[in-house]
């Protein structure tokens, strides 16, 4: 027994030493940014028994084979395509590979409102006649998880195909039980990307972010708003968080489930029980303009921080950030800093204290040196925003899922709309104006050690 735990305790450094040079150098040839780079290196280096496992576990970004076998779902019957920038200057460019072409002919409601937002999303529900699809990252086992299911289950009971699509991170606390009820009604649930799964590849770091509600293909409920009492329910509270959804009637939504479909299909592995989708016949007309952009591993290169990078390069006047977590990468934050430095208006909204101390520590220095470039950082007080949008010189907005971090735009599973429709601008606008109505302003600091603590969170940033 001695002499086996000694040859053990031989083997395992050595064993730990060939992985750490052969994750080495599988981190030198990914296209990570410098500073991702780094981060993993050193943890590494000087922490090989935790950053060997911890990269094995949670060092994978890109997804090469489910790129290649990506679903692709059009509706050309209804609503016309666009290339983005032939309506906009600052629209998304075709020359980027990745974004569809922008659709005209929809629909919009916006909800800054949790309450608006969950009746909008038990109507939606409860009109389907064919297929109901639901997609988010977290589903809260308390009142507002619970109607939901509840609505779910009753279409299920009606025939209606009924698809429950949950990441196993963000929903890690919802037992079979609590779903029971839908799935002996015939509903159909999956959980997106295990934490533990063998082999490891990496993956658990990569997180289904995308939400949304899906009635027959034609209509969608899209934006950052989770299916918790945090996010929406009945009534007002003090602790619901400011937050933005959208309901969209239209070919668009097309686009969308695709995405969903291409979800389901990785996540529950079951090619004959996908969703179906009625399309769009309608002789309503409506014109607001929009482009759907998935971004993720399943997306090649990054697709959506590129055209956020774009789009900053070619505003003029405005450009408003409304942010939970602010964590840029370099390209992203130069572009911003540039901005700035041209005599843009640039505002960046977030929350005062979020929900997530880390994040807090890490965005210092990046909110430090956009200040000094001269952009303006509102911290929200009323409690958590949780809300995402953009908008630019009120000719394109985009809002959806991704925070402004390193984790939304280069790692989880995300969905994005821009929207080239001025009244929608507008009106996205007005609310930014009322939350920083609700804001004050971050005041710049001088002191050194302030700045020495900002850089090493921004050493460890790519991390969180």
């Amino acid at each position: 027994m001695i002499k086996i735990h000694g040859i053990i305790l031989h083997f395992l450094p050595s064993l730990g030493f060939i992985l750490a040079v052969i994750l080495l150098a599988h981190i030198l040839r990914q296209r990570r940014s410098p500073t991702s780079t780094l981060a993993w290196l050193l943890t590494i280096i000087f922490i090989p028994y935790i950053g060997v496992p911890f990269y094995l576990m949670f060092g994978g970004r890109k997804m090469k084979r489910k790129v290649a076998e990506k679903i692709l779902v059009k509706d050309p019957s209804i609503g016309r395509a666009f290339q983005a920038e032939q309506i906009n200057p600052l629209a998304a460019p075709s020359a980027l590979k990745g974004p569809p072409q922008a659709v005209d002919m929809n629909r919009v409601s916006v909800f800054s409102d949790g309450e608006k937002a969950y009746w909008a999303t038990l109507d939606l529900i409860r009109s389907a006649r064919q297929s109901v699809c639901v997609a988010t990252f977290i589903l809260g086992q308390d009142d507002t998880g619970k109607a939901i299911v509840a609505a779910l289950t009753e279409k299920a009971k009606e025939g209606i195909s009924v698809f429950l699509l949950l990441d196993a991170l963000g929903s890690v606390s919802v037992r079979k039980r609590f779903l029971a009820p839908l799935i002996k009604a015939g509903g159909r649930t999956a959980f997106f990307m295990p934490m533990l799964h063998l082999p490891f590849r990496g993956r658990a770091n990569l997180r289904n972010h995308r939400k949304m509600v899906i009635a027959d293909g034609k209509s969608a409920i899209v934006g950052g708003m989770n299916l918790a009492d945090e996010y929406m329910g009945l009534g007002t509270t003090p602790k619901r968080w400011q937050d933005l959804s959208m309901l969209i009637n239209g070919p668009v939504c097309t686009q969308i489930y695709g995405i969903f479909l291409s979800d389901w299909l990785f996540a529950s592995g079951k090619d004959s029980e996908r969703p179906v989708a009625l399309g769009l016949r309608t002789e309503d007309r409506p014109d607001v303009l929009f482009q759907v952009m998935a971004s993720g591993p399943d997306v090649k290169e990054d697709a959506l921080r590129d055209m956020i990078v774009t789009a900053l390069f070619h505003a003029e006047s405005r450009i408003w950030i409304v942010t939970p977590y602010f964590v840029p990468d370099e390209l992203l934050l130069d572009a911003l800093c540039l901005a700035a430095k041209r005599g843009i208006d640039l505002r960046v909204v977030i929350p005062k204290k979020s929900n997530h101390v880390l994040a807090d520590l890490a965005r210092e220095g990046y909110l430090s040196q956009l200040q000094e470039c001269g952009a303006s950082v509102f911290l929200y007080l009323p409690g958590m925003l949780h809300a995402k949008a953009i908008i630019m010189d009120d000719r394109v907005a985009i809002t959806g899922s991704a925070n402004m971090d390193m984790r939304s735009l280069l790692l989880n599973y995300e969905l994005a709309l821009f929207i080239y429709h001025r009244e929608v601008i507008i009106q996205l606008k007005d609310w930014m104006q009322q939350l920083m109505d609700n804001c004050i302003e971050r005041s710049q600091h001088k002191n050194q050690t302030i700045s020495l603590i900002e850089g090493v969170g921004r050493l460890f940033a790519p991390l969180l």
